[in-house]
Parts: C-alpha cells; sequence; structure tokens
C-alpha cells in the first residue's frame, strides 16, 4: 500500500505525512548565504543572457538562426523563473526558520513548490530535445524546413513544451504520485517510493528526462557529422557556415550540462524505485544541487560562446582558421568529405 495514501483518512495532511516539520535541524548562517549567492548568480547570469540574446535577435539575418534564438530565449527565461520561484522559498526558509505546517496547513504552497520543481526541472531537458530536433531539420532538410516551418510554429514548440511539462507536473495533484515535504524542511519534490501510483510517477519523470537527453544525443551526433561535411564541402556562403557552427557548438554544450547536471538524479530516481531500497536522503540532496547548477552554467554558454566573443579574442577567428591551425584535422575533414562525395556521385551513376 502506498505510504501517503496510509494517511488520507488521518489528521495529517498529505504533504506532511512521511516528514513532519518541525524537524530537528538548525540551518546555518552558511546554508543560507549559499542558497542565496547560488539563487543570485543564476538570475543574475540569466538575466544577461536574455539581453544578449535580444541584441542578437534584432541583428539577426538568417531565418535558421532566429529559429535557434526562439528556443535559446525561452530556455532562458525557463532557467530564470525556476531559480526566482524555487530559490525565493529556499532562501526565505533558510533566514526565517518557518514552519511549514502554520505556513501551509493545507499543502497548497508544498504543492506549488513540487509542481515548480518538476516543471521547471523537466523543461530545459524537454527544450534541449526540440532544439536537437530543429537543427537536425535545419541541417539535414533545409529546404522542407524553410517551407514548411514558420516562426510562429517554432514558437509554439516552445509552448507545447511547456505544456507537456506543466501537465507532468500536474499529475499528483489528480492522484498520479504525490508531493511530500522533504528533508531538510526546505523544499518539497514528489515522493520517490516503489509503491503505488509514487511508482509511476517517479519512472515518468525519470524516464521522459533521460529520453529527451538521448534524443539530444542522437540527433546532434548526427547533426554534427552532417555539418562538418557540409562545412568542408564546395558552395555556400563562409557567414552562414560559421553561424551553423556556432549554433551547433552552443547546443552541444547545452546538452553536455543537462547531462552532467541531470544525469545522476534520473538515474537515481529510477535506480532507487526499481530496486525497492529506501530512499538515501544525502544523495538526494547531492544530486538536486548537481541539477541546479544546470540552471546557472545554461546561460552563460549564449554569453560566452558566440562569434562576437571568439572573434574579440582571436580577431582571425573562423572556420578556416581553425582548419590552418590543425593541418591533420583539417586533411582528415577533407578525406571524409571527398569519400562521401564520391559515394553521393556512385549512387547517383548506379540509378
Amino acid at each position: 500500500m502506498n505510504t501517503s495514501e496510509h494517511h488520507l483518512n488521518g489528521s495529517t495532511p498529505l504533504c506532511y505525512s512521511i516528514n513532519s516539520p518541525p524537524f530537528n535541524y538548525h540551518p546555518t548562517i552558511a546554508s543560507a548565504y549559499f542558497s542565496a549567492i547560488l539563487s543570485a548568480l543564476g538570475l543574475t547570469s540569466n538575466l544577461i543572457a536574455f539581453v544578449v540574446l535580444l541584441q542578437s535577435f534584432k541583428r539577426v539575418q538568417s531565418r535558421s538562426r532566429s529559429f535557434f534564438l526562439v528556443f535559446l530565449g525561452g530556455l532562458v527565461v525557463t532557467d530564470f523563473l525556476g531559480l526566482l520561484v524555487t530559490g525565493c522559498i529556499v532562501v526565505s526558509f533558510h533566514i526565517t526558520h518557518f514552519n511549514w505546517r502554520q505556513v501551509d496547513p493545507g499543502c497548497h504552497f508544498c504543492n506549488f513548490m513540487g509542481m515548480s520543481m518538476v516543471f521547471y526541472g523537466l523543461c530545459p531537458l524537454m527544450l534541449g530535445a526540440a532544439m536537437a530536433i530543429e537543427r537536425f531539420t535545419g541541417i539535414n532538410c533545409p529546404f522542407s524546413r524553410s517551407r514548411a516551418m514558420p516562426k510562429k510554429r517554432t514558437i509554439s514548440m516552445v509552448l507545447m513544451v511547456w505544456m507537456i511539462a506543466g501537465c507532468i507536473s500536474l499529475l499528483p495533484i489528480f492522484g498520479v504520485g504525490s508531493y511530500h515535504m522533504q528533508m531538510p524542511g526546505s523544499w518539497c519534490f514528489f515522493n520517490i517510493s516503489s509503491h503505488g501510483s509514487d511508482k509511476i510517477f517517479s519512472l515518468i519523470f525519470s524516464l521522459v528526462g533521460l529520453l529527451s537527453l538521448t534524443i539530444s544525443f542522437l540527433l546532434n551526433t548526427v547533426t554534427v557529422v552532417t555539418l562538418i561535411r557540409v562545412c568542408c564541402g564546395p558552395g555556400g556562403s563562409q557567414r552562414r557556415r560559421d553561424h551553423e557552427v556556432e549554433m551547433m557548438v552552443q547546443l552541444i554544450l547545452i546538452m553536455v550540462i543537462a547531462s552532467v547536471c541531470w544525469c545522476p538524479l534520473l538515474v537515481f530516481v529510477a535506480q532507487t524505485v526499481l530496486s525497492g531500497g529506501p530512499l538515501a536522503i544525502k544523495y538526494l540532496l547531492l544530486w538536486i544541487r548537481f541539477a541546479t547548477f544546470n540552471q546557472i552554467l545554461d546561460p552563460w554558454v549564449y554569453i560566452l560562446f558566440r562569434r562576437a566573443v571568439f572573434k574579440r579574442i582571436y580577431p582571425n577567428w573562423s572556420r578556416n582558421y581553425i582548419l590552418t591551425m590543425y593541418p591533420s584535422l583539417s586533411r582528415r575533414i577533407s578525406s571524409i568529405t571527398r569519400s562521401s562525395t564520391r559515394r553521393g556521385h556512385n549512387q547517383q551513376d548506379m540509378d
């Protein structure tokens, strides 16, 4: 029987049925400073990134680049709001040490924070997968994408990702899973359990996140291989190719950061649920902090890894400049491109 369901008929509200405050825990001033500094750093970084994106969007001429900036803008807004909502609650707890049961006797506030943790956690992963799909389509099928995908559809994709993540976060409110107070009493999250509906929701959260990362990895790998052939092949403008390389570098870094920050938590949730063992609070707190760094590191990808920054550091920076610096890389890529082109010509002759 689900542990949370066991207390539904009792006097204890559902979200406090497993961990009920006040706890025998005294947050130190270092905890408050640590949470406040991380939140302030993340919010400032995302604000800077948003300003940079607005300036880039005003100057952009490439259609594919404008699509990509829409996704980046959605990611920045999501990361900013996620840090703002969860950071304010956690920092307020560390400063005031309020009693959750007195402030929120009906579990509404706890449910809201649990929904926020799930929503703002899944959104960056799903947006990363959507960006990988957009880049894969843009580079491998540019003509069909340019005809069939106006900018409004890109915005619709971002809104759809938010809607799907929002629907998943609402599942515990409708009985699939449950949100509970978590140790040390500063936050709420879904109940990671191997029983009943809590197991179903835990697996949904973990599998959706891991599936998003897998889609990003597979599509980005194919796109990078295609982009190398396009960049080193004949024809096409140098400026357009540099823009494509810039977008792929940013997308790959976003994927790597998301994988490093989120994989430990997603694997931990799935492993705990499937093994049926007790929840290790120490590791849950550690992996949650790892995941929080994703929202802090993401904006620096857009701030630092831009052509304008590279050209300021290396005035001669370009695709040809990189290949000149590494002649062996240039020869290797050229041989791959020639062999790929030769196979294409042979295929056409056979047809």
